[in-house]
C-alpha cells in the first residue's frame, strides 16, 4: 500500500518536548513527506508550520504535519474529521467531551459545527473554559460521550473511575468513544458495551485520521479496509510507547515510516 503510493513506510519517532522544533524541521530535508503528532506535541505542532488550515488554527492544535519541496510545513487537523467519520453520517444531539488538550479540542470543535449541544468536564475546570462550550462539575448524560484523557492507557479494570464515571451510569448515553487505544481494549469501552450501548474505540478514529493524512501526503484515496486490517493485527501493547499516527511520520525516500 505504502510503495503502491510512493511511499517508502511509516516509521514511529518518539521525540522529547525539548527537540521537536529541531527534529520536526529536519524531516523535511530527511526526506519525510508529513508526519502525524500526538500528545503532548499538538499545539507546538502548530506553532512550527508555516501554513496551516483554517480546522487546526482554529482548533489550536495539529496532529498532521506535511512537508513541501520548498522546505516549509504545512498544519493539518484530522481528529476532527476523523471523528465525525467515525460516528457516521448522522451527529448526536448533545454530547459530553472528557478532556481539555488538543483532541479535546477538535473534538468540540467538529461536534459544535455539526450542531450538535457539546458540554466538557475536566479535571481542571479552569483549562476546560478555553473551549467556548458549557464545562459541567461533573459527567452527565448526553446522547455521546467522548473520552480525549489519556486514561484508559494501563489495564486497570477501574480506570475509568479517573473520569469521575460510574460503571452503571454508561447506560445513560447511547454512544461512548474513547480516543485511547490500546490491546483488547479500554475498561471504558468493555464498561460501556456490556451494559449494551454503542462503542467507538480509539483505533476505528485512529484509521479515519490515518486516511486522510494518507491522502494529504499522497493525493490518493485511502484503502480504507487494509488500514483497518493492518490496525487491528498491530494493536498496540498499553506498556510500549504507543505506534500511532500521531508520534509517527512518513517517509519518502529511506524506509523510516514515520
Amino acid at each position: 500500500m505504502m510503495r503502491a503510493a510512493g511511499l517508502h513506510r511509516y516509521q514511529r519517532l518518539p521525540v522529547a518536548p525539548d527537540v521537536l522544533a529541531d527534529t520536526v524541521r529536519a524531516l523535511g530535508a530527511a526526506g519525510f513527506r508529513g508526519a502525524n503528532v500526538t500528545i503532548p506535541h499538538k499545539e507546538a505542532a502548530l506553532a512550527l508550520a508555516d501554513t496551516a488550515s483554517d480546522a487546526a488554527r482554529e482548533i489550536g492544535a495539529a496532529n498532521t504535519l506535511t512537508f513541501a519541496d520548498d522546505g516549509s510545513i504545512a498544519a493539518e487537523n484530522t481528529d476532527a474529521p476523523g471523528l465525525l467519520a467515525a460516528l457516521g453520517d448522522t451527529p448526536p444531539a448533545s454530547a459530553l467531551v472528557l478532556g481539555a488538550g488538543g483532541s479535546a479540542r477538535a473534538a468540540v470543535w467538529a461536534l459544535t459545527r455539526a450542531g450538535t449541544d457539546v458540554s466538557v468536564w475536566n479535571r481542571t475546570p479552569q483549562r476546560a473554559l478555553e473551549l467556548g462550550v458549557r464545562v459541567v462539575e461533573r459527567p452527565e448524560p448526553a446522547e455521546l460521550l467522548v473520552n480525549c484523557t489519556s486514561v484508559g492507557l494501563d489495564r486497570s479494570s477501574t480506570d475509568f473511575k479517573q473520569l469521575a464515571l460510574d460503571a452503571d451510569g454508561l447506560g445513560e448515553y447511547t454512544t461512548v468513544v474513547d480516543l485511547v487505544y490500546r490491546a483488547g481494549g479500554t475498561s471504558l469501552i468493555a464498561q460501556a458495551a456490556r451494559r449494551g450501548v454503542r462503542t467507538v474505540d480509539g483505533l476505528e478514529i485512529l484509521v479515519h485520521q490515518g486516511a486522510l493524512s494518507f491522502t494529504l501526503w499522497t493525493g490518493l484515496p485511502a484503502p480504507l479496509q487494509t488500514m483497518s486490517a493492518a490496525v487491528a493485527d498491530a494493536a498496540p501493547d498499553p506498556r510500549a510507547p504507543q505506534p500511532n499516527p500521531n508520534q509517527t511520520t512518513d517517509r519518502r525516500r529511506s524506509g523510516a515510516e514515520s
